[in-house]
């Protein structure tokens, strides 16, 4: 028995050093860019769960590895610049990119078809045309998809439901016609008139006012809740998109939990967190000779909806209490 127990912990020190040696026996410091579609501040939550990962793998900052870190929003730029991001990375000869949202996807893929693409998150790669398919992307793009379109059209139902009298509903969204974008509208607008609800495109310009000024038209429109696509952006500028919504006294409903961590009322999505996690795992394949072709996409597996009661009570609204019941967490 004692011969075994040696054996099997024997076994797995071998290939814990086999794992956690990988880099050092290459005698190569592995570089990875990184390219996001929001903003430094409003990522890092997302960024962190992906460098935990990481380290747990065998793979740290400063050591074995380095990343490159570009934030188009920080850049308060044009799609040209984030395109300029892409090839800047292309241009460092990373090892790997790994981006987040179809845009910054899209731009990478254009910039190199040789440096792997890791997706941390987008709705729909297949639509956004990323990847040929899940179970064979092909090319050099893989990663996670965070089902965005399918999941839109069921917020919009949580919504109706919570709050039973709207009418009305504000879409905030960004200006111009963006695959990803397209392909969520395309669900949310049938959906809407399934609903028998109204829905109200608000474009959010990329001033400074512009999401004042959305809410602003929101009020004008006499829009009875709020909701956004899903967007880098919007997750970036979460905490501004909550304040007005309990300033303007709108019931909303999000896309990711944090903005529910910031306050507001409502969210339902898949855990980013975990996709960025999962991500972090593609990475560790890719470094150590997996081609991304060979690596199927991966859905989002972990969905939570969460209801903040506090936020509720704000703006003297009575939830359901077969929503709540619905819900995996609730806010007291």
């Amino acid at each position: 028995m004692k011969k075994q127990i040696f054996i099997f912990v024997a076994a797995a020190c071998f290939l814990l050093s086999v794992n956690l040696a990988h880099a050092q026996q290459t005698g190569k410091i592995y570089r990875i860019g990184y390219l996001d579609s929001g903003t430094a501040s409003g990522s890092a939550i997302l960024v962190e769960a992906f460098r935990q990962e990481l380290s747990k793998l065998g793979w740290v900052e400063g050591k074995n590895i380095t990343i490159e870190y570009r934030y188009y929003r920080s850049a308060e730029g044009t799609s040209q610049r984030l395109q300029e991001l892409a090839a800047e990375l292309v241009r460092l000869k990373v090892d790997l990119i790994v981006i987040t949202g179809g845009p910054s996807g899209l731009v990478a893929k254009k910039a190199t078809t040789t440096i792997p693409i890791v997706m941390a998150m987008v709705g729909d790669p297949v639509g956004e045309g990323l990847v040929a398919s899940l179970a064979r992307p092909g090319g050099n793009v893989t990663g996670l998809a965070s089902l965005s379109p399918e999941l839109n059209t069921k917020r919009l139902e949580i919504l109706k439901d919570a709050v039973p009298k709207i009418a009305r509903v504000g879409l905030l969204r960004l200006p111009g016609a963006g695959i990803a974008q397209n392909l969520q509208l395309n669900d949310l607008r049938p959906a809407a008139l399934a609903l028998k609800l109204k829905l109200e495109e608000i474009e959010i310009q990329p001033d400074l006012k512009g999401l004042e000024s959305a809410f602003q038209t929101a009020k004008q429109k006499q829009v009875n809740a709020i909701m956004t696509t899903t967007t880098p952006r919007f997750f970036a500028e979460r905490k501004r998109i909550v304040e007005l919504a309990s300033k303007y006294r709108l019931p909303a409903i999000y896309f990711q939990k944090e903005f529910v961590d910031e306050g507001g009322l409502m969210s339902y999505g898949a855990d980013y967190t975990d996709l960025y996690r999962r991500a972090a795992v593609y990475v560790d394949k890719i470094l150590k000779g997996a081609k991304p072709a060979d690596l199927p996409v991966q859905q989002a597996a972990k969905f939570e909806f969460v209801i903040n009661l506090k936020t509720a009570k704000q703006i003297d609204l009575t939830i359901p209490v077969r929503v709540l019941e619905r819900a995996n967490q609730v806010i007291k």
